[in-house]
């Protein structure tokens, strides 16, 4: 009820605000350029708005709708003047009980149990080239909101990748008997970091130097494109989804993929092409001696009857790959665990609904039952139904509860808001912010949009 309560009254009072949520930021670069915010007007019967019938009666609400809209986009270029010219004042920089604000680690390797609650700042330019699959949205918000690409050092996500990093080097194991996973599935509710984190852990393997099949977006292979049913293995491809699979891989890996030779000599089977049908005179291909495996890849994509197949005898190399780490992260791994958007025509009148477990691409990659390294993050924003604890073809010790944020961690989270201007210094307090963190319970993306209320 209070939640609503409040709601409503920012609803009512969001124009009298001096300082409010910043409209969506066009982009991540340093010259932030916005854009224009929607408004919900009613229609009339002739199809106007009545905003629109009122300023073809009154002239001057054109020009206070105008004025109003400029004042928006002038409060967002004056905040980010404000924050370019104060970019290297180290006064601003203060966090809770005087901390520093932000880390000065300059990886996340070098990031330690010290640096909890602090923000590392990364390099947009630096960031999209590591992680070229694309940005979790939550990321993306928080980065266009706050003006700045940082992101707060949770405890959780050192946890986390500490954790992988003992299953590579276990010198670093502790003689205390801590358990260490292979295989981990990050749950909790919504809006508590999951996907940031993952993406992180993406991020600071591949700064190791490790080999990573990275998937921002697992619902992409349940939902859209074609599908057909491969008669060879009983089970529906999906070769647009598998060629972006393909090709995403390639982005980061390639120069490594050259080096790793393929180890499986058996004939990839082929299926239906997209828009071309079945091969005909041939349901197989065999690679080349002395393929790699970019050419199994580039092979993928450029063939897309064998697309599909290739991304399945991909899943199998790298499960043989002993040179370096590799590292499966899947992001939206709930959604493998439901039905697909596909049906199957059944009669004249009736469909069957195609469970995800029954894509080629899905069912290659979806269990944990195997002693590889892989990690999967449950997306509530896409979830369809709420799943069971003992998931199939997942260790029942692999679901790890990942929080939202503590009360010190909030602290921290005010402090950058704070020191990013979403939050008016004079409205600042330590009665205030507890106030919206509670309200919200820890939720990231609520308190972000409550914080220009702060009174």
């Amino acid at each position: 009820m209070l939640r609503s309560v409040l709601r409503a009254a920012a609803a009512a009072s969001k124009h009298h605000l001096c300082n409010r949520n910043p409209s969506p930021i066009l982009s991540l670069s340093s010259n932030y350029s916005a854009k224009t915010p929607k408004s919900t007007v009613k229609k009339t019967k002739k199809g106007k708005s009545n905003a629109d019938a009122k300023a073809a009666d009154d002239p001057s609400a054109t020009a206070a709708a105008s004025d109003d809209l400029d004042a928006a986009l002038s409060d967002d270029k004056s905040r980010a003047r404000r924050l370019a010219a104060e970019e290297n004042d180290p006064s601003l920089d203060v966090g809770p009980n005087g901390r520093p604000l932000f880390t000065s680690a300059s990886s996340l390797s070098q990031l330690t149990r010290k640096d909890s609650g602090t923000y590392f700042k990364f390099n947009m330019e630096g960031l999209n080239e590591v992680l070229p699959e694309g940005l979790p949205l939550g990321m993306v918000k928080e980065f266009e909101e706050s003006m700045r690409s940082a992101v707060l050092v949770r405890k959780s996500f050192l946890e986390l990748r500490d954790n992988f990093r003992r299953v590579v080097d276990p010198s670093l194991r502790s003689p205390d008997g801590l358990k260490i996973r292979k295989q981990i599935v990050l749950d909790g509710p919504v809006n508590c970091g999951k996907s940031t984190a993952l993406a992180m852990l993406v991020h600071w393997a591949r700064d190791e130097g490790w080999l990573v099949l990275y998937v921002p977006s697992g619902r992409r292979w349940t939902h859209g494109g074609f599908f057909f049913k491969n008669p060879q293995t009983g089970l529906w491809d999906t070769p647009i989804q598998a060629e972006d699979v393909l090709r995403d891989f390639l982005k980061y890996n390639e120069t490594r993929l050259r080096q790793l030779p393929c180890q499986i000599s058996e004939p990839i089977p082929l299926g239906e092409g997209v828009g071309v049908g079945m091969m005909k005179g041939a349901d197989s291909m065999t690679m080349p001696e002395g393929s790699t495996l970019y050419d199994l890849i580039d092979t993928g994509i450029k063939h897309t009857h064998a697309a599909v197949g290739v991304v399945i005898r991909l899943r199998k190399e790298l499960s043989l790959v002993k040179d370096i780490p590799v590292l499966i992260a899947i992001d939206q791994y709930n959604n493998w665990f439901t039905f697909s958007e596909y049906e199957e025509p059944v009669t004249v009148r009736s469909t069957r609904t195609i469970h995800a477990r029954e894509l080629a691409m899905v069912k290659a990659f979806r269990s944990m039952m195997h002693d590889d390294m892989m990690v999967g993050a449950f997306s509530h924003s896409t979830a369809v139904g709420k799943l069971r604890q003992d998931l199939p073809d997942v260790p029942l010790d692999a679901r790890v509860n990942f929080p939202r944020y503590s009360l010190d961690e909030a602290a921290s989270v005010f402090h950058y808001y704070l020191r990013q201007r979403l939050i008016r210094r004079e409205a600042f307090t330590e009665d205030a912010w507890k106030k919206i963190y509670y309200l919200s319970n820890g939720n990231g993306a609520e308190m972000r949009w409550l914080v220009p209320l702060m009174r």
